[in-house]
Parts: C-alpha cells; structure tokens; sequence
C-alpha cells in the first residue's frame, strides 16, 4: 500500500522534473486512498503577464471537459432519479427542435448519438449567438448507438435539456444540488473577482492571458456557462467530488444504482459521460495498467480526474499545460503519471 515516502521519491520527482523541463508551467496533484491516506501537493507557477504567480493547493484551474462528468452528468442523473427525465426518451421530447428522434438521452451521455465531434471553429471574440441552432440542423454522421465519437455537441445539448427541465440555469442547478452538499465551496462557472485572484491562467490571446474566463471558445461564446466546458475548481474539491463517486451514499443525492449505471455497458471505451476500462482496444487516457472497472476523464487545458474502485484510489491531476500554448504533452505525461501512481500504490 502506498506510503508518503514512496510518492515523495517516485511520483512528486516526476512532476516536479516536468515543471523544471517546462514541460509544463505547474500543476496541482492529489491522490487518495482509503484509511486517510493521501498525497497533495503544488507546484510551479505561471504568468499573470507582469509577474509570475505561484501555484498553491488552493489554486483554482478551468476544467475544461470535466465540466461533462462534473456538472452535467450528476445534473441529468439527478433529474432521471427525480423522474424529470428518462434517459431512454429521444431527445427530441425535451428539445422540439433536436429532429433526430432516433437519438435518445443515453446515446448523449455516451458519445454515441451520431452527431459530429464539434462546430467549425471560431475565435473566442466572434459573435456566435446560434449555436444551439447550429447543433440542431446538423445531420447524423453515423447511426445512433453503432459507434463512439466524443462530441462536445452532444454535451452542450444535455447542459440545454437541464436548464429547460429544471427551469433554471446549469451553474444554479449544480451548485445547489450537487455542489453544495458535497462542500464544494470552489467550484464554480465564472468565478467572480474574489475567486480569479485564485485561478491559474490558461493561454495567451492577443498577447493577455486568460484568467477566470472560460478558454473553451464554444463554452465563452456561450455566456461561460454550457453542459460541455466552463466549470473551474480545486483539486480539493474534484477529490470530494471522486470521493462521493466511489461512496454514492455519502451523500445520497442520486440513488447508486443509477450512479453504477453510468460506469455499467460502456460503448467502445465511454459509460454515461465517463471513460470506462472495459476493452484492452480501447487505449484509456490514464494509461494501460489500471484495471477494468476503473473510470475517469480528463479536459483540454491539462485537468484530469481517475477513480479506481477496487483500492479506492482517486488521481485529480490539474494543470494549465496550454498556458505555453496548445502543442503540449499532456496526454503522454498524463499517462505516465497514472501509470507510475498506480505501480506506486500496488496491489489491490
């Protein structure tokens, strides 16, 4: 079982030689396992454009797509628990304007719809106030349930589908019902000035970092605030978060037979939202030695959360990797991390 000195000599030099590498500009790294056993530590800094800013425990970075398996996915389990929605009902019954009603919640929350990865890209300052209208005239590339493609549309759709069930806005929906009674005080969408002073900065545009601003261009042109991206927190927080995650009851927000369901049958590598271990094909983001059962996700700036239920271990890994710009290592030091996390900590 996984001692401090062990994670000192063997995991801590290792992100620690990444930021000295400039590999990556810091990060915040948090592993947990049961019986109060736990590792937490920050490193690095990054710029705020006049000074460099350290990062600390506390830090708070954007999460990118965590914010699918964060915000969205406890939000629409919760309303199916509630008997709001039905994850086997098309689409279509909580969107009219979604025309393809062969598509059903599931195949959402799977990545399995058939609808395309992403929009044509536009820059973050362009107007684009018809987003949703552009995700619902775009076809099928392929049939409903057949495969798996990792779509942000699909995402953004089901972000929707809360807001017009719910009858309030995702951010106010989550904090209030998932977010506050698991005490996750700092996770937020749009943090406000008293937070920013806290969060990292991601990537430079137009020669000015951004700082407690979404990065995700979709997301921003959004009002910050979509079932995709946007979310910012903690690593102490998405710790509580995984911690709930491998004990459903405490609290019980959402009945854990419905939580089990979306970690049960994935689709080529993908459950309800999370990325499953199930298929040695399907190569998952924290490398190949953690074992089947094991579930996680991880967002573009550099963030990730991985659970492995059998040692009820959890590895929130948050980094802003893009504050040097999008040509990153991310996802090869990623899976070296997990990797050597796991070797370190061994057997079940």
């Amino acid at each position: 079982m996984l001692q401090r000195e062990e994670m000192n000599s063997r995991v801590d030099r290792l992100v620690q030689g990444w930021v000295e590498q400039g590999l990556l500009p810091g990060a915040v790294l948090d592993i947990t396992l049961p019986g109060g056993v736990r590792f937490q530590k920050a490193y690095g800094s990054y710029s705020d454009e006049t000074k460099k800013c350290s990062i600390h425990l506390d830090t708070l970075f954007d999460l990118a797509s965590l914010t699918k398996v964060t915000a969205t996915l406890p939000a629409i389990l919760l309303l199916a628990a509630q008997g709001s929605i039905s994850l086997d009902d098309p689409v279509h019954n909580y969107l009219p304007a979604f025309r393809h009603a062969q598509v059903k919640v599931r195949h959402l929350l799977q990545h399995a719809s058939g609808l395309p990865p992403d929009l044509p890209y536009r820059t973050r300052f362009e107007k684009r106030p018809t987003i949703l209208t552009e995700i619902f005239e775009k076809e099928l590339i392929f049939q409903p349930g057949e495969e798996m493609r990792y779509s942000d549309l699909g995402m953004i759709l089901l972000g929707t589908m809360v807001e017009r069930t719910a009858g309030k806005p995702l951010d106010e929906f989550v904090k209030k019902h998932i977010f506050n009674p698991l005490g996750m005080q700092d996770t937020v969408f749009n943090p406000g000035p008293e937070l920013t002073a806290r969060v990292a900065a991601t990537e430079a545009v137009n020669d000015t970092f951004i700082r407690g601003e979404v990065h995700d261009e979709k997301s921003f042109q959004l009002g910050g605030v979509s079932g995709s991206a946007g979310l910012f927190a903690t690593a102490d927080d998405l710790t509580r978060y995984a911690r709930w995650w491998l004990s459903p009851e405490s609290p019980a927000i959402i009945p854990s037979w419905l939580m089990q369901e979306a970690k049960a049958y994935p689709v080529r590598g993908r459950g309800l939202g999370w990325e499953v271990i199930h298929d040695p094909k399907f190569v998952p983001s924290c490398g190949m030695s953690w074992p089947a059962g094991s579930f996680g996700h991880t967002g573009f700036t550099g963030t990730s959360l991985w659970i492995e239920p059998q040692r009820g271990l959890s590895v929130v890994f948050l980094t802003n990797a893009i504050h040097y710009g999008r040509n990153t290592k991310i996802r090869e030091l990623r899976s070296i991390l997990h990797e050597t996390v796991l070797s370190t900590v061994g057997p079940a």
